[in-house]
């Protein structure tokens, strides 16, 4: 069996979320402020240890991991 000690990943968090294009209305006022929602937060990447696992063969064929992007925001 041949013993893998050694792998190269790439690894990418997730973009934020675009934010909301949303002006409010009001009766009186010429010109609302905005009222769009921010975007969610991209995902994190947490790399863990397991002793359980002996090689890093499995890493020779998926080497790229990328988290999640996070949502876009809303008008109120």
């Amino acid at each position: 069996m041949k013993f893998v000690d050694e792998a190269t990943i790439r690894v990418q968090a997730g973009n934020g979320g675009h934010g909301a294009l949303s002006f409010r209305r009001e009766k009186y006022v010429e010109r609302g402020g905005p009222d769009g929602g921010d975007g969610g937060q991209g995902g994190s990447v947490y790399l863990v240890a397991d002793s359980s696992i002996n090689t890093l063969a499995d890493f020779r064929v998926a080497r790229k991991f990328r988290a999640e992007s996070g949502i876009g925001g809303a008008g109120r």
